[in-house]
């Protein structure tokens, strides 16, 4: 397992949620302090507070367009890379868990937890590393 990877989880156990703890593994690499990244994935946790999308998989949104956005205010170019790269990260992760919704992974109707939030920030962040990290900008 990778520093970053291991990184995610023992952000998880400091305190941070999904969102967090894997946005604020990797921020650094796109220019994007800490704090700030902490800052704006605080509500995407416990799926974005309803039990909806898995904190950890916004996560991975929110660092796709922090690599891969060009960030041109009036005329953006990259939103279908964006959309591309994350549809593709998102069916992995669905893979992986068989959902990317908090309520089902947690298993609150059936019973049945398909994985761990210490489970879904690790898988989050090594999907990161695979497809996002060797992506080609």
């Amino acid at each position: 397992m990778s520093e970053r990877v291991e990184k995610t989880v023992e952000n998880h156990h400091s305190g941070y949620n999904c969102a967090q703890s894997v946005a604020c593994a990797y921020c650094d690499l796109f220019g994007i302090d800490e704090k700030e990244a902490f800052r704006m994935t605080e509500s995407f946790g416990f799926g974005m507070g309803t039990m909806g999308t898995c904190g950890a998989v916004s996560a991975m949104a929110a660092l796709v367009g922090m690599k891969l956005s060009d960030g041109n205010l009036d005329k953006p170019a990259t939103k279908k890379a964006c959309y591309k790269k994350m549809k593709e990260m998102t069916e992995r992760f669905k893979e992986m868990n068989k959902s990317v919704i908090c309520e089902e992974i947690k298993g609150v109707k059936t019973g049945e937890v398909l994985r761990s939030c210490d489970g879904c920030v690790e898988d989050a962040a090594k999907i990161v590393e695979e497809l996002l990290l060797d992506a080609e900008s």
